[in-house]
């Protein structure tokens, strides 16, 4: 299970009403067939190397952290009734997958530079698949 999640702690919450453990799996199995186009992972991974190559950054993202992106593009396209990840959905995900996978140098957080700002730069640089 994903980050020591476990179905079961859902119901013990009460949730399986809502959502068992059989209906998550079922879920989870879903997202799993969600097709990641080759040149949209290549979109992920030179997202995370040009924040690795930004000047503002002390860490850029990891191998992992692209990892993390693509899997929440998988969700958000499943939750939008696609069965494929688009260039939209990496956007739209970016900053909310990486934002605290990234650690701005000193220097820069003594320049009032955000996060966020550094993470639209790396989107901006990187060309979009057609």
């Amino acid at each position: 299970h994903a980050a020591g999640f476990d179905p079961q702690d859902l119901a013990a919450a009460g949730v399986s009403p809502v959502a068992g453990p059989a209906d998550l799996e079922a879920g989870a199995a879903a997202v799993r067939r969600v097709r990641v186009a080759p040149e949209v992972t290549a979109y992920i991974v030179d997202i995370a190397r040009a924040t690795r190559q930004s000047p503002s950054l002390a860490l850029g993202v990891s191998p992992r952290g692209a990892a993390a992106l693509q899997a929440t593009s998988r969700v958000w396209a499943w939750l939008n009734g696609r069965s494929f990840v688009t260039p939209d959905d990496v956007k739209a995900l970016t900053q909310a997958t990486l934002a605290h996978r990234i650690a701005l140098r000193p220097e820069a957080e003594l320049e009032g530079v955000h996060v966020s700002a550094v993470l639209d730069s790396a989107l901006a640089s990187v060309p979009v698949p057609r």
